[in-house]
Order: structure tokens, then C-alpha cells, then sequence
């Protein structure tokens, strides 16, 4: 029994301590609880709206804003491109967009305060019957939807919208007053359509008055996404002079080019960021663009933008330094279209065909481009057009300019060597017409006579050699190796005549080559009546017999500086470009010795096809004429004329070309190409001992 109570007692005892655990475990409980709602209750009190802002931020979205591109001076730091100011409306849209609601609700607002098309026929031109159609949708949106059928209420959501646009009806349109005031909102409503998230779109930027921006910017806080600031304009300060070498870009509303866009995406451009698409626009881009401004989006839950912030300054692109002297390039633009003009007027020069006249002046020694000029007479409009590109993209048969190469390949190719003499008379080829000279110079001529006088035969003679091939007068070629073409064409590239120059550009011309067909053409390659160059290409060939040898490339910008004040103070040097030599003529010295000697005795000794317009010049050129032959339609005769040259002789520091293409024929010419120049190296030297004089004085 007192065993039985004895337990009873454990039981009772052990029933108690659990009553007691659980008794804490729920004081444990309800104290926690309680702790819980005091602070719900104080989260919700107190930092209610704080903690709300929290859990709506759900992220950082980055975006980036366009600064103004580099500038461009010339050599001595004449600004040349400059960025003009201007005021601008921007909108940057949340990262999925508002609703086209919400975008025609912020047109009506936003066209309280400015018209961005003033004149009031562009402005009905502009709002075409879709940009009316999408109006009409907006304002009445479930009429449209009754229209639809069954099929088409299962379209994609593209080809559903373009359902539901077909179905608005002229009529329906003329249900609306298109008052000038609510085309002015459909308008701004199209610009912000065009927009991309997160990135700011210009809704206007010219025509903006200052009344119109103050409005804007005073009403900031109403107009989500909508911004007021400067925007920038490329400006040339020198009009058309050089202009098609600057380049152009985009405009804000084209943007990146579309067919690369995915290269352009993929290196931090943004839809709407204005690029370079032509000249040295295109060329530095990855200079001119600069560094764009980095913004951090926060953003809530319903992709509203809650706040901003600066990340990364911007800085504007870094300015170029080019090689031009921009005051020489207007006296030889003047020039060349002076020149021009006196060859349209003329009654043997100007044959109906007559039409352009270009020129290039550079620095043998460094490459570095002086001028590049090329005018175009439009004959339909009657006036004179600059078109410098011409320079480096047109390509014309230079005629005998070239004979200073093909002496040197017949001299490395053991055809000819210094002194040697070789028959003058004409060669026939049979089922060819008879080639000669352009006059009788004699029974035979030596290397040095052969370019003074520029003899035709010679240089044929030489390809002849060169080919192995067995000549007799009136009959086929024996053993002709076409493969000669190559040898001949290979020997002038290496002056830059059919290959790149190297010039930093986004395009050049490389010139016309001809199909091998057979030993006449081949004939007429060797004193330049076949393949065709550039301006450009004769430039550098004759820069590369004047110096020494060494082919330089082309050059158009010099330096490369971080960027300058407003003051357009220079900013610090980046990368300043040295000479670059492409390649040296595989040739002994001697031999290029003996092709300048040639060069010399052109135009300044008796019987040089240059000394009767050059023979009492005050400066020392040497160089080479040329005259190719370029009949026209119904067979009428026209020549090229072209000039190449440097001076001076010792240590040159100008080379020039110039190609005067289709002038006419016969006698009492007008010496247009002796004439552009005679005034182009004059116009040089006035600039350069000008210079010196204002240095000595200072």
C-alpha cells in the first residue's frame, strides 16, 4: 500500500512540472508575439513609410548620359569643328515604359509650355494618318476592341495593334477638330514614343525658345521623365572648306546606325548617342565620343524612378590636332576653283565634258597632309561645288606623270641600267594600233632623256623586256608572259599607285585595274593609259621618289589632346602620331638618284616637257607631267592632265599632284594643270616665309 502510494505520488508530482513547462512555454510564446506586434506596430507607426520604400525598391538600374564630342584644330590650332550649344527637351522613359495612356498624358502637359514644330505646314506634313490612327485608338480603345474578330483578338500583340489600327476608318478620323494645338500634342506624343528605357531621348532641340525652356524647367515636377537641359550642335567654322574630310554624324532622333547596331550596343552606345558615319567623324569615334555620364536609377516595384544619382562624371570626347593648315587649304581651294573656272571658259579646254580639277600637297618627308582640294563644276546648276573627297576617291589615267616608276622597275628588273639607250620608233603589235611618242624625239634616247622628254616608246620598250618577250614590228608577240602585269603592277604599288595609301580614313579609292588581255594594253600600262589612280596615290608616289625612296604614310590628324576649355585652350597630349614608313623601294640608291636627276631636268632644262611653263619659276621643283588620253561618248578626244612634283630639290618639304580630268584637245590649250601648280607651291612658300617673318618679329 505504501508502495502503491508512494507512486501515486511520482505521477502526480510529474504531471505538475509538465503543467508548469508549458505554462512557461506559453508565457515564452505570447511575450514573443507580443515583442512581434509592438514592432510591426512601430514599423508601421513610425518608419511605416520608409520600410514601404524599402520593400518597393527592388533595384539599381544603371544608364548613361551622351556628352558633346571632341573637337578638331588645325595645325596651328585654328578651331576647325566646335560644339555650339543648345537648348533641349529630353524624356527618359522607366525601364518597361509607361503606357501610350500615360505618354499622351504627358504630351498634353508637356504641350502647355512648347511647340516643337513651329511652322504650321510642317507640322500637319509630320502627323501622318497613322500617328492620327494611334491617337484615335487611345481615346476611344474599347470601341476598338468590339471591331476586332475572334481570330484577330488572338493575334501576337503586334499583329493585334496593327488589327486594331485597320479598323479606324477615315471617317473615324474626321470625327476630331485636328486643331493646330492637338496635332502640336500628337507630335510631342510621337517623340516620346521614340524613346528607349532608360535612355534620354531629345523630344526637341531646335526652334526651343528661352520662354518655352524657363516653362519646362520651372515645371520639372509634373512632367515625369521629362528634363531641360543643354544639348550640342556640331559647328564648322569653316563652312565647306575640308568639310567632307571632317565627316558627319547621326542625328539624335537616328541615332546608332541601325545595321551595326549590335556592334555598337556591344560597346556602350545607347540607341539614341550621335556616332561619326563618314571623313575623321568616323574614323576617331572611339576618341571624339568621350565618356558619358553614368547615372544609378532606383527604381520600385512598379519601375517608377524614386531617385537618381551621378556615378561617373562625364567628360567630353578628346580633340584632334590635324595636319592641314586650314588657311592654306582656303588659298587652295580659291585657287584650284579659280583655275577651274579659267579651263570652263576657255574654248579648246572646255569641250562640254570639262568638270573637275583636284589637287593634294603634302609632306614627303613625314607624310603629313598640307592641303587636299578637289572642285567640281556642275554643269546642270552652273556652279562650283566643293568636293575635296574627290581627292582620295576618284581615279583617273595619269599618263606619263607615272614614267619614274616604270624607269625604276626597268632598272631593278635588269631591263635597262643608268645610260642605257633604246630605240624611239613606234611599235606595232599586230592586231593592235601602232604606239609611239607624242612626237619625234630623235632615233633613240637614253634612261635621264627618256624622262625629260617623256618618251613613250622607251617606256614600252622596257615592259617589253621585262616581259621576255621577242618583239617584231607588225607581228604577235613571242613568248609574251602575262604574268609581266603582275611584275610591272607590283613594282608600282610599291610607290602606292593601285594599293591603299594608308591614309587614316575610313575609305579610300584604291583605283581601276585592268584585265591583263593581252601585249597592247600591257604597252599602254607602262607610260599610264591603262590603270587608273587617285590624287592621293600620284601624291604619294611622287613624296616616295622625292624622298629617297621611303614610302611615308598619309597622315590628317597630328595629335591626339585631352579635352580643352571653352576658352579653346588646348587641353594636354595624348598620342602625337611620328612618320610612319610603309616600305622603301627595293631599289639601289643610284638608281632613285638617277629618276630624280630625270625629275629635275623636266622642268628646269631646255626640251623638258615642264621647262617652257616652269623654266623661270623662283623656286626650285622637280617633277613630271602626264597627258592620258580619255575619248569620251561618240569617240570624242578628251586628256587627263596631270603634274606631280616637289620642292625643293634637297630635303623637300611639298610634294603635290594635280589631275585635271576630260580637258580638251588641240592646240592654244590653256595650261590649267602648270597653272594650279605653279600657284600652289607659291602659295606655300608666301605662307611658310609669312609665317617666319611674323615669328622674327615677335
Amino acid at each position: 500500500m505504501n508502495q502503491q502510494s508512494s507512486l501515486k505520488k511520482k505521477g502526480n508530482k510529474k504531471i505538475t512540472q509538465l503543467s508548469l513547462r508549458l505554462n512557461l512555454l506559453f508565457v515564452f510564446i505570447f511575450l514573443l508575439f507580443s515583442l512581434l506586434i509592438v514592432q510591426i506596430g512601430v514599423v508601421q507607426i513610425l518608419n511605416g513609410k520608409e520600410a514601404q520604400q524599402e520593400i518597393d525598391q527592388t533595384e539599381n538600374t544603371p544608364s548613361e548620359k551622351a556628352v558633346p564630342r571632341g573637337k578638331m584644330y588645325d595645325k596651328n590650332h585654328n578651331i576647325i569643328l566646335d560644339n555650339s550649344p543648345r537648348k533641349a527637351i529630353t524624356y527618359t522613359p522607366t525601364k518597361n515604359g509607361e503606357s501610350a495612356e500615360d505618354r499622351m498624358k504627358l504630351a498634353e502637359k508637356l504641350a502647355q509650355y512648347i511647340t516643337i514644330i513651329k511652322d504650321e505646314d510642317d507640322l500637319k506634313d509630320e502627323i501622318v494618318e497613322r500617328d492620327k490612327k494611334e491617337y484615335w485608338y487611345i481615346e476611344n480603345r474599347e470601341e476598338v476592341a468590339k471591331r476586332l474578330t475572334e481570330k484577330q483578338k488572338n493575334l501576337d500583340s503586334s499583329d493585334k495593334y496593327q488589327a486594331e489600327l485597320d479598323t479606324i476608318t477615315e471617317d473615324d478620323l474626321n470625327e476630331i477638330d485636328w486643331t493646330l494645338d492637338l496635332l502640336n500634342i500628337v507630335a510631342i506624343k510621337k517623340e516620346l514614343d521614340a524613346a528607349y528605357e532608360l535612355s534620354p531621348h531629345i523630344v526637341v532641340n531646335e526652334g526651343l525658345t528661352d520662354e518655352e525652356y524657363a516653362q519646362v524647367s520651372e515645371h520639372l515636377h509634373d512632367l515625369s521623365g521629362i528634363n531641360a537641359f543643354i544639348d550640342w550642335e556640331r559647328e564648322r567654322l569653316y563652312g565647306d572648306t575640308l568639310s567632307s574630310f571632317v565627316g558627319n554624324i547621326t542625328s539624335s532622333e537616328e541615332g546608332i546606325p541601325r545595321e551595326n547596331s549590335e556592334f555598337y550596343l556591344a560597346n556602350g552606345y545607347t540607341w539614341n548617342d550621335r556616332v561619326g558615319t563618314s571623313g575623321l567623324e568616323q574614323q576617331y569615334e572611339h576618341v571624339l565620343r568621350g565618356r558619358k555620364e553614368k547615372i544609378q536609377y532606383k527604381t520600385n516595384s512598379s519601375q517608377e524612378v524614386i531617385s537618381s544619382e551621378v556615378v561617373v562624371e562625364g567628360e567630353r570626347g578628346k580633340d584632334l590636332i590635324l595636319t592641314v593648315n586650314m588657311e592654306l587649304q582656303e588659298k587652295m581651294d580659291e585657287i584650284v576653283e579659280d583655275e577651274l573656272r579659267k579651263g570652263i571658259n576657255h574654248p579648246v579646254n572646255n569641250n562640254g565634258y570639262l568638270e573637275d580639277a583636284l589637287a593634294v600637297l603634302m609632306n614627303p618627308q613625314t607624310g603629313e597632309i598640307i592641303t587636299l582640294s578637289a572642285i567640281r563644276y556642275d554643269r546642270e546648276n552652273q556652279e562650283y561645288k566643293n568636293n575635296a573627297y574627290r581627292t582620295i576617291y576618284d581615279a583617273h589615267a595619269p599618263g606619263s606623270s607615272i614614267k619614274g616608276a616604270t624607269v625604276l622597275a626597268g632598272y631593278q628588273e635588269g631591263a635597262i641600267d643608268i645610260g642605257t639607250y633604246l630605240d624611239e620608233s613606234p611599235i606595232k603589235i599586230q592586231g593592235s594600233e601602232e604606239k609611239s611618242s607624242y612626237a619625234n624625239l630623235g632615233s633613240s634616247l637614253n634612261d635621264i632623256q627618256a624622262i625629260k622628254r617623256s618618251s613613250n616608246a622607251y617606256m614600252m620598250r622596257i615592259a617589253l623586256r621585262i616581259s621576255g618577250a621577242t618583239y617584231r614590228h607588225n607581228e604577235i608577240l613571242y613568248n609574251f608572259n602575262y604574268d609581266s602585269f603582275d611584275t610591272l603592277r607590283n613594282y608600282y604599288s610599291q610607290f602606292g599607285l593601285g594599293a591603299k595609301t594608308g591614309i587614316d580614313f575610313p575609305y579610300e579609292a584604291t583605283g581601276v585595274t585592268g584585265d591583263p588581255k593581252d601585249g597592247g594594253v600591257y604597252l599602254d600600262l607602262s607610260f599610264g593609259q591603262y590603270d587608273t589612280y587617285t590624287t592621293l596615290q600620284l601624291a604619294q608616289y611622287v613624296s616616295t621618289i622625292a624622298n629617297d625612296g621611303y614610302r611615308m604614310r598619309p597622315r590628317l590628324v597630328k595629335e591626339i589632346r585631352e579635352p580643352g576649355n571653352e576658352n579653346h585652350d588646348l587641353g594636354k597630349v595624348i598620342e602625337s602620331f611620328a612618320p610612319e614608313v610603309l616600305n622603301k623601294l627595293k631599289m639601289d640608291d643610284k638608281y632613285i638618284d638617277r629618276v630624280q636627276e630625270g625629275f629635275w631636268r623636266v622642268f628646269n632644262y631646255p626640251k623638258g616637257t615642264a621647262n617652257g611653263e616652269w623654266g623661270d619659276f623662283p623656286y626650285e621643283v622637280a617633277g613630271k607631267t602626264g597627258t592620258a588620253q580619255n575619248p569620251q561618248s561618240n569617240d570624242i578626244p578628251t586628256h587627263n592632265l596631270t603634274l606631280v612634283g616637289y620642292s625643293p630639290v634637297e630635303k623637300p618639304e611639298v610634294a603635290f599632284a594635280v589631275v585635271v580630268p576630260k580637258n580638251g584637245t588641240g592646240n592654244g590649250q590653256y595650261p590649267i594643270h602648270h597653272s594650279i601648280g605653279k600657284r600652289a607651291i607659291k602659295a606655300y612658300y608666301d605662307y611658310k616665309n609669312g609665317n617666319e617673318q611674323e615669328d622674327e618679329e615677335e
